[in-house]
């Protein structure tokens, strides 16, 4: 045969090589690209499973942090304080002869 001529037959067979060889390379795309779905869907849904405790637990803080204000305001209420004063450091507000004013 002569040199510069392509047989037919290594021609078809490397046809048929070059589209197995595709055919591989888009079953392997396929599989990783359908393995990053699995693990992106895993992913979402922990990460929402996670969004839904954080919820819980900010409404839980939430909830105790009013209980708190509710708390606080009554400990430091003025006729607490007062009533306090005058039962256990034994404090009274004074006469008005006792009270000076005084300037700067």
């Amino acid at each position: 045969m002569f040199q510069g001529r392509i047989d037919l037959a290594s021609l078809r067979r490397l046809r048929i090589g070059t589209g197995l060889l595709l055919v591989a390379a888009l079953v392997v795309v396929t599989l990783v690209s359908a393995v990053a779905v699995v693990a992106s869907s895993h992913q979402t849904r922990e990460q929402y499973a996670r969004l839904q405790r954080l919820e819980r637990e900010q409404n839980q803080l939430q909830t105790e942090w009013g209980q708190l204000l509710l708390e606080e305001s009554a400990w430091s209420s003025p006729a607490r304080i007062e009533r306090l004063a005058v039962e256990r450091l034994e404090m009274r507000l004074p006469d008005v002869h006792e009270a000076e004013v005084i300037r700067p």
